[in-house]
C-alpha cells in the first residue's frame, strides 16, 4: 500500500541544512540542530598527485618496481604477455587515462617503454558474478583511446575455460585463464572497507574478482558469512579474507597498485608493489581516516550508499555501515541512487528478493543451510539483509529511498519505500528523503538523529560511554 506513513505537522523552522551526497552531486536537507555528523577524519588529496602515483611505481612496498620485473623476464621484451587485472563498475577505480590521477597510465606507459606490446596486454575486469560491464562504461572509466587500444575482458565466473589451481579449504579453485596464462600479473584496486572481507583491493582482485562459481559459493557461503568476524576493517580469523589471500597466493600476483581515497573522492593514498605488504600499508592507512569510534547510538540514522550502489543488491554496503549507531527500534533511511541497467541486480537476486519475502524474516539461513537446498548465486547478499532486518528489529525499521526502482517493485522489496513519502512528487529524491525525515522525527519525541556523511566508506566502531 502507498502513502500509508504520514508526518504530523513540523516546526522546522530553526532546523540546519546538510548535504547528501547523491551521484556527481548533493541533495540538499533540512535536519535538528542536533543531529550529529558522522564523517571520516579529514584527509586531504595527494598534493602533486601525477608525481605521487610515479614515485609510488619507483619506490614498491617489498618488491622490484615494474620496470625490474618486465626487465628481468627471461622471455624478449616483444613476447611477454601481462595481464591486468582491473575492477568493475561497483568500485570507484580512478583508472581514467585522460586525467592526472589516475593508476592505470602509470602500468600502460611502463609496459610501452619496456617493448610490451599492446596486442600482448589483456585487461581482465574482475567482476566475480557481477554482470559483464557495458562498452559504453568501460569507455567512461578507462577512456575512450585505451579502451579502443587495449584488450578488454569481462571475468566469467561460470565459464569452462577456467584453469585449475589446486584445492583451498577442500575447494577445487579454478581461476581466469588469461590472467594465470599471462607471463606477468598485475592486479589493481581500490582500498577502502568491505562488510564481508575487511577491506576491498589487493587480493580480491583475484579472489571473488576471477575465481569460479564453486569458489564463490564458499567465499560467499552460508558458513563465511555467519561468521562474525566477516566484517568491516576485520582481518583476524575473517574466513573470507584468509580464503581469498590463499587464492590469490596460489595464483602469483607480480605486482599490485592499491589505491585509496577520501570523502571528496580525491586520490590520498597509493601503495604499489608486494600482494601482502602494498595491501597491509594501504589498509594501515584506511583505518586512520575512515575508522570513528561513537559513544552515543541514535533514533535515526540517515546514510547511502555512495557511487557503488548502482542497484538494491550492492546499497546494503550503507545500510550495513549504520548498524553500529542505530538504537534498537530506530530508523535507517538510505539513500541509494541504482543506475544500473538492472536497478535491483541480477535475476538470481530478483528470485532470491522474492524467496526472502515469502519466507519471511528468520527463516531465509535455515533455508539455505538446508540440505535441500540448492546454492544460488547471490544468496549471500539476501543472508546479510536478513541479518541487518533482525539486528535491527524488521522490515519497518529501514526506509529505502530511490527513484530509479519502480514504485510497484519498491513496495514489493524488505523495507519500507521511499515512494511512501512521495505522494505529491514521486520522482523527486529531496522531497522523498525529506519527507522520510520529517516521518521519522514525528515518531516520538525529541528523537537522537545522526547522519553518516560518506556513507558506507565510514567504519563506525561503537564504545561504551
Amino acid at each position: 500500500m502507498m502513502n500509508q506513513h504520514k508526518s504530523k505537522d513540523l516546526d522546522t523552522s530553526d532546523w540546519k541544512t546538510i548535504n547528501i551526497e547523491y551521484l556527481e552531486d548533493y541533495i540538499t536537507l533540512k535536519v535538528p540542530l542536533a543531529c550529529d555528523t558522522l564523517r571520516m577524519k579529514p584527509t586531504p588529496p595527494l598534493k602533486e598527485v601525477r608525481k605521487e602515483i610515479e614515485d609510488s611505481f619507483e619506490k614498491p612496498v617489498q618488491s622490484k618496481t615494474l620496470d625490474e620485473i618486465l626487465s628481468l623476464h627471461k622471455k624478449p621484451a616483444d613476447q611477454i604477455t601481462v595481464a591486468i587485472a582491473v575492477s568493475d563498475n561497483t568500485r570507484p577505480v580512478p583508472y581514467r587515462c585522460e586525467r592526472d590521477e589516475n593508476i592505470l597510465s602509470p602500468i600502460l606507459s611502463r609496459l610501452a617503454r619496456a617493448g610490451i606490446r599492446k596486442d600482448n596486454v589483456k585487461i581482465i575486469i574482475g567482476s566475480g558474478t557481477h554482470a559483464p560491464t557495458s562498452r559504453q562504461w568501460k569507455k567512461k572509466a578507462f577512456g575512450e583511446e585505451v579502451s579502443k587500444t587495449y584488450h578488454f575482458i569481462d571475468h566469467n565466473c561460470y565459464s569452462e575455460d577456467l584453469v585449475p589451481i589446486g584445492d583451498v579449504m577442500g575447494i577445487p579453485v579454478r581461476i581466469n585463464r588469461d590472467f594465470v596464462q599471462a607471463d606477468i600479473h598485475i592486479a589493481t584496486g581500490l582500498v577502502e572497507a568491505h562488510f564481508m572481507a575487511g577491506a576491498s583491493g589487493g587480493r580480491k582482485a583475484v579472489c571473488p574478482g576471477m575465481v569460479n562459481i564453486e569458489a564463490t559459493r564458499v567465499f560467499h557461503g552460508p558458513r563465511f558469512m555467519a561468521n562474525e568476524n566477516a566484517d568491516n576493517l576485520v582481518f583476524k580469523k575473517n574466513p573470507c579474507h584468509e580464503f581469498a589471500m590463499e587464492v590469490a597466493r596460489r595464483v602469483r600476483v607480480d605486482f599490485t597498485v592499491n589505491v585509496l581515497i577520501n570523502g571528496d573522492h580525491q586520490i590520498c593514498g597509493i601503495y604499489t608493489g608486494e600482494l601482502e605488504q602494498s595491501h597491509q600499508k594501504a589498509v594501515d592507512q584506511l583505518r586512520h581516516f575512515s575508522l570513528v569510534n561513537i559513544e552515543n547510538k541514535y533514533d535515526i540514522v540517515l546514510t547511502h550508499g555512495g557511487k557503488g550502489a548502482v542497484n538494491h543488491y550492492q546499497a546494503i554496503k550503507g545500510a550495513w555501515g549504520a548498524l553500529p549507531a542505530l538504537k534498537k527500534e530506530g530508523h535507517i533511511i538510505l539513500l541509494a541512487h541504482n543506475q544500473d541497467v538492472e536497478p535491483i541486480g541480477s535475476q538470481y537476486y530478483k528470485d532470491l528478493l522474492k524467496k526472502f519475502m515469502e519466507v519471511g524474516l528468520g527463516n531465509f539461513y535455515p533455508l539455505i543451510c538446508s540440505p535441500d537446498w540448492t546454492f544460488t548465486s547471490d544468496q549471500w547478499e539476501l543472508q546479510k539483509w536478513e541479518q541487518l532486518f533482525t539486528r535491527i528489529g524488521g522490515f519497518n525499521q529501514l526506509i529505502y529511498c530511490t527513484v530509479n526502482i519502480p514504485p510497484k517493485v519498491l513496495d514489493s522489496l524488505p523495507g519500507i519505500s521511499g515512494y511512501e513519502f512521495t505522494e505529491e512528487a514521486p520522482k523527486d529524491i529531496g522531497l522523498m528523503l525529506q519527507n522520510a525525515i520529517n516521518y521519522c522525527f514525528s515518531l516520538k519525541k525529541n528523537p537522537s538523529m545522526a547522519f553518516i556523511k560518506e556513507g558506507p566508506y565510514v567504519v563506525l566502531r561503537s564504545q561504551p560511554s
